[in-house]
C-alpha cells in the first residue's frame, strides 16, 4: 500500500537520513524504532512532504503520496504544539474536517457527527468546551488521535504519541489501532518505548540514519540489531 523508495535528507553536509527504504501494509501496525537522532521524524516529514528531501520516492497506492494528504492523518510530537494556544478540544478535533468542510465555511453535519462519535470513542466528548491547554497530557493525546479518526484517512501517522500517557490512554490507543487495523487502515508509530507494547505491533522499522532492520520483532529486536541502531547494549522487556 505505501512504497518508499531511497529516501534522504541531507541539511547542507549533514545527512539526517540515508538512502531509507520500505514498504507498509494495509492493515498493518508498524513499530518505527532508533535512537534520538536516528532520522525517525524526519523520515514522515519528508515523507509527507513537510521537509524537502534530497533523494526518494514515497507513494501510496502507486501515486505521491504528497499528491493525496487527504488520506493522511499525521499526529506530530506533543512537543511541536503551542498548548498555549487558547482553543477547544471540540475545535482540535474539528481541525481534521477542514478540507472536507473548506477553510471559511461552517462545518457540515456530517463533519460535527464525525467529530463527535471520535471524541466520544476516545472518551473526550465530555470535555469538549474545555482549552486544550487545561488537559492532561493523555488527555490532549486522545483529543489529537481524535482529530485523525474523525479525518477518516487510509493512513495514520503518530510520532511518540505514548509519551508521558497514561495506562488507560495507552489502552484505549491499542484498542483503536486495533479497529482501525481491522478496517484496512495503515498506521505507523514512532516510538522509543522498548518495553512490554512491542508485542502489538505487526511489523518494526529499527532506523539510525538507515534503516537498520524491518520485519517482525523477533527478527529486528536482535542484539546485533539494537547494537547497530543505538551504539550500545540495549535492554527490552519482550511482551
Amino acid at each position: 500500500m505505501l512504497l518508499v523508495q531511497n529516501l534522504s535528507v541531507s541539511y547542507r553536509s549533514f545527512t539526517a537520513l540515508n538512502d531509507v527504504s520500505c514498504t507498509f501494509d494495509a492493515g498493518e501496525l508498524v513499530g518505527i524504532f532508533g535512537p534520538n537522532g536516528s532520522g525517525k521524524s524526519t523520515m514522515v516529514k519528508a515523507m509527507l512532504g513537510l521537509i524537502r528531501s534530497a533523494t526518494g520516492t514515497v507513494l501510496l497506492k502507486g501515486k505521491p503520496l504528497t499528491h493525496q494528504l487527504s488520506q493522511v492523518a499525521y499526529v506530530p510530537q506533543r512537543s511541536q504544539i503551542d498548548w498555549d494556544y487558547p482553543v477547544t478540544v471540540w475545535n482540535v478535533a474539528m481541525m481534521s474536517r477542514t478540507l472536507q468542510t473548506g477553510l471559511f465555511r461552517q462545518p457540515s453535519r456530517q463533519s460535527r457527527e464525525r467529530v463527535k462519535a471520535a471524541l466520544e470513542r476516545v472518551g473526550m466528548y465530555e470535555y469538549r468546551d474545555r482549552s486544550i491547554s487545561d488537559l492532561s497530557g493523555g488527555q490532549q493525546q486522545r483529543v489529537f488521535l481524535a482529530g485523525a479518526l474523525a479525518k477518516e484517512a487510509e493512513l495514520l501517522i503518530l510520532d511518540e504519541p505514548f509519551a508521558a500517557v497514561d495506562r488507560k490512554t495507552e489502552s484505549i490507543m491499542f484498542e483503536i489501532f486495533s479497529e482501525l487495523k481491522a478496517q484496512a487502515k495503515t498506521l505507523l508509530v514512532i516510538s522509543h518505548d522498548l518495553g512490554e507494547i512491542l508485542g502489538h505491533y505487526d511489523r518494526m522499522l529499527l532506523l539510525n540514519k538507515r534503516v537498520i532492520a524491518q520485519g517482525s520483532r523477533y527478527e529486528v529486536m536482535t542484539k546485533d540489531n539494537l547494537l547497530a541502531a543505538y551504539d550500545a547494549p540495549v535492554r527490552f522487556i519482550a511482551a
